[in-house]
């Protein structure tokens, strides 16, 4: 079978790399490039059998490059499977309404990809035929009974082949006698006939079978009493478990109820401290410097007020930065900024915390256990931020969000998105000794792993 192709349309070259790495354990070629202009100028000359496309790439994105691969003739009957940080419902819709097979996550996992290979028949099924455990009877028969076979197969052999004989020589047919039909059927293969089988194998047969069914009959009467006595132990122990599920979800929903709420309301008081802010600095430039001396006192008192505070939420590491609470914390600023008519800008800032990890990058990387020595690291920083630019990390459900703020303020509120200077932190990272364990340090990275939103 000739060796299957792949091509990987991905602007980050990690990505590009670990998605690689899982096909060609497969045996799949694999060709990348980093931008849909590439891939439609690859798919002018050349055609593989799987596409796996990334959404927010500079220039086409994702969907503008699947749409025009299906409306050319040449490339529509490829397979596209979307490859992306990109999630919900919503965005596996649009992507299937376009042409593409499903997504795949960048977090992606070799079983995924390997069901996604078998549905595309670009592997072959490993399974090999299941192997048979009946052995034939004169394995298990005793060699007394295996001898009476023998010799009633031999007696009926010889009156079988002289009927034969003497009807091939006959001109007139004639109706077999009951003896040659018999005899016909042992040399056929056929099964004799009940009075044809040896007394031997008879009662042999038979004290097999009794020995087997005393034998299930004594296991079943045993998993009966064992079933019967372990019944009731079982059903408390159901009903424990029940009710600590039950107790566990309503407190996971309680907690993130409460986290929720606990976010929006840091929200709402950033924005009234902003608002204070804002409005005492514009106050002094109402009042004239003619109307007395006390108006310098007043610019100097706005000149001494300190600058607003942005409001931090901390991101776990591996977490989306403007994806979960955080995205549910931005909404309900912006539509409490347009309800209050407010005009300006909204600044969203991402600031990415170095963490260290544990692993490698074909099967991930993790925070190190927090008694791990420092110097054990094998990665210090973020792998998950990639560097990649603001507007790959923006969700699709914020890109929305921001696009209706816009459209019902007529642009009085806009919202921009940027990565803070990794140089400002918002707690120092400890010096490095030899006594500097990996929980010092990854505790500083996660608060410094982080985003910021400023109302100016």
């Amino acid at each position: 079978m000739a060796q299957k192709r792949a091509l990987i349309v991905d602007d980050s070259r990690s990505a590009r790399l670990f998605l690689a790495r899982i096909l060609e354990r497969h045996d799949i070629q694999v060709d990348s490039v980093e931008s849909a202009e590439a891939a439609i100028g690859y798919l002018a000359s050349r055609r593989p059998d799987v596409i796996f496309m990334d959404h927010m790439m500079p220039g086409m994105d994702g969907f503008q490059a699947v749409k025009a691969i299906k409306n050319d003739l040449r490339t529509a009957t490829i397979p596209i499977m979307m490859y992306t940080s990109q999630e919900g419902e919503v965005y596996l819709g649009q992507a299937r309404a376009l042409g593409a097979i499903g997504v795949l996550p960048k977090q992606i996992k070799p079983a995924d990809v390997s069901k996604v290979l078998y549905q595309l028949h670009l592997i072959v099924d490993r399974r090999s035929d299941e192997q048979t455990t009946f052995k034939p009877l004169e394995a298990v028969m005793p060699p007394a009974a295996r001898e009476a076979v023998a010799r009633q197969t031999r007696g009926a052999a010889a009156p079988a082949l002289q009927h034969v004989h003497s009807a091939g020589a006959d001109t007139h047919p004639r109706q077999p006698h009951a003896h040659g039909a018999a005899s016909v059927s042992i040399v056929g293969g056929g099964a004799p006939e009940p009075d044809s089988v040896p007394p031997a194998l008879r009662r042999w047969l038979q004290a097999s079978l009794e020995a087997h069914t005393d034998r299930l009959t004594a296991e079943m009467t045993a998993l009966l009493l064992t079933a019967q006595r372990r019944s009731r132990a079982s059903m408390w122990l159901a009903g424990i478990a029940v009710l600590a599920c039950a107790a566990a979800l309503a407190a996971t929903a309680f907690w993130w109820s409460a986290h929720t709420r606990l976010q929006t309301a840091r929200a709402e008081l950033t924005l009234l401290r902003q608002a204070v802010a804002l409005r005492s600095s514009a106050a002094p430039a109402a009042t004239p410097a003619s109307r007395g001396p006390g108006a310098a006192a007043a610019v100097q008192t706005v000149a001494a007020q300190p600058a607003p505070k942005p409001l931090v939420l901390e991101v776990p590491y591996g977490a989306d930065p403007l994806g979960g609470s955080r995205l549910e914390v931005i909404r309900h600023m912006l539509n409490r900024l347009m309800a209050d008519h407010v005009r300006g800008m909204v600044q969203i800032r991402i600031f990415g915390g170095r963490f260290c990890l544990k692993g490698d990058a074909v099967d991930g990387y993790a925070p190190a256990p927090g008694k791990t020595p420092f110097a054990q690291c094998d990665v210090v920083g973020n792998p998950a931020d990639d560097g990649l630019p603001p507007a790959q990390r923006m969700p699709l459900a914020l890109a929305n969000l921001i696009a209706g703020i816009r459209d019902s303020t007529h642009g009085a509120l806009d919202v921009e998105t940027s990565v803070g200077d990794p140089a400002i932190l918002r707690k120092p990272y400890p010096p490095i000794t030899d006594q500097l364990t990996a929980g010092e340090w990854n505790r500083a990275g996660k608060a410094n792993n982080r985003v910021e939103i400023l109302v100016r």
